[in-house]
């Protein structure tokens, strides 16, 4: 596999290695060795995560204030744009943001740690995603950012509009948050 870490080093880019011919294609979407030997995170996943979207769908800002989550992100169909907000108080990186585009067809995946809010808007008709979790989903630790935050001045992708949640919706400025500690 291939690693490459973004402006986030701590945001890595993997990139399985693909087998392909006429029949199709077979890859290892994860191998725990691999991961920890090429990546250098050793990461212990407990829980799977399968999402269907449409277009324009923009899910996040996403994290938890307890139970923290890194995630590692693989888009089955279609085609996003994924967003980690490094929201570590004390990370000299503490506000930035990567963006990279995601595609069932080139089987890039997103690393993600735990201490990074985390989103992604939809930009192919549907997308289908799947994602790997390094802690168990605890409502009443989670919490959410505002997509559009000034303060984080994300550069989503134009789409003629976006769909949110009524949770994404409400959520708060980053400086109204609370953070993990």
């Amino acid at each position: 596999m291939k690693v490459t870490p973004t402006a986030l080093p701590e945001v890595l880019v993997i990139e399985p290695r693909v087998f392909g011919d006429e029949r199709g294609f077979f890859f290892e979407s994860f191998n725990r060795r691999d991961f920890a030997l090429a990546a250098g995170v050793e990461a212990e996943f407990v829980q799977d995560n399968h999402s269907h979207s449409v277009k324009g769908v923009l899910r996040g800002l996403h994290y938890q204030i307890r139970q923290p989550q890194g995630k590692l992100m693989h888009v089955v169909q279609g085609r996003i744009f994924d967003v980690a907000v490094d929201i570590r108080r004390s990370s000299p990186t503490f506000k930035r943001w990567v963006g990279i585009e995601l595609t069932g067809s080139d089987h890039k995946q997103l690393w993600t740690p735990p201490g990074f809010a985390h989103g992604f808007v939809v930009l192919s008709e549907t997308a289908e995603v799947f994602y790997k979790v390094t802690d168990y989903y605890a409502p009443e630790h989670e919490r959410g950012i505002r997509w559009d935050d000034p303060d984080l001045a994300i550069e989503w992708p134009a789409l003629p509009s976006i769909v949110l949640s009524q949770r994404d919706q409400d959520a708060p400025f980053l400086s109204s948050c609370e953070l993990p500690s």
